[in-house]
């Protein structure tokens, strides 16, 4: 079995090979904006933290591999380290469900690029605890949007931590990465 420093993939190899296929094509529904597949039909494969990996890596894979539009050997090169049968399962997959992939990810950018900040104001305070005032001193953003979004502008507050707003900021980097792929 490959460690997690081979293709992020390999734990696929987990996965009875007449089940591959199923599991591929219902994860490719949840990125259609279907049905994901349930953990329950897999919990005797992998524990839940693995499943959230599988899930994530997957669709993640199908992602990048339709966005920057890969050959087949380029694909293949990526998969060379889990077995055939799996190989094999991810390329049919992947060729009888290419263009609805396309569709999701070219939807997805649709709807973020249809929803234009029209503002932005932004506000730091400290955040201070009744019975720990003297030792609690969290910083917190107030950031406040107006979104247009068909036509009409709507106000969104948003109170974050230092956490919080740098999760947003990789967010809104890994975000603007894919539509510049798509280009």
């Amino acid at each position: 079995m490959e460690s997690e420093e081979g293709t992020p993939l390999w734990q696929l190899q987990k996965l009875p090979t007449e089940l591959g296929p199923q599991l591929l094509h219902k994860i490719i529904d949840g990125i259609c904006g279907r049905a994901y597949p349930l953990y329950q039909d897999y919990h005797s494969v992998w524990d839940s933290t693995e499943w959230v990996h599988i899930l994530e890596d997957t669709a993640t894979f199908f992602k990048v591999i339709v966005g920057k539009n890969l050959s087949d050997e380029e694909i293949s090169q990526q998969l060379n380290q889990l077995n055939s049968f799996h190989q094999e399962a991810i390329m049919k997959c992947l060729k009888s469900r290419k263009d609805e992939i396309r569709q999701a990810l070219l939807g997805e950018i649709v709807d973020i690029s249809s929803a234009q900040l029209q503002d932005f104001d932004w506000q730091l305070k400290l955040a201070l605890s009744s019975d720990k005032i003297a030792t609690l001193q969290m910083p917190l953003l107030n950031l406040h949007l107006d979104v247009k979004e068909n036509g009409e502008v709507k106000p969104y507050s948003v109170e974050m931590s230092k956490e919080e707003l740098q999760n947003l900021i990789n967010s809104l980097e890994a975000a603007n990465k894919v539509v510049l792929q798509l280009k």
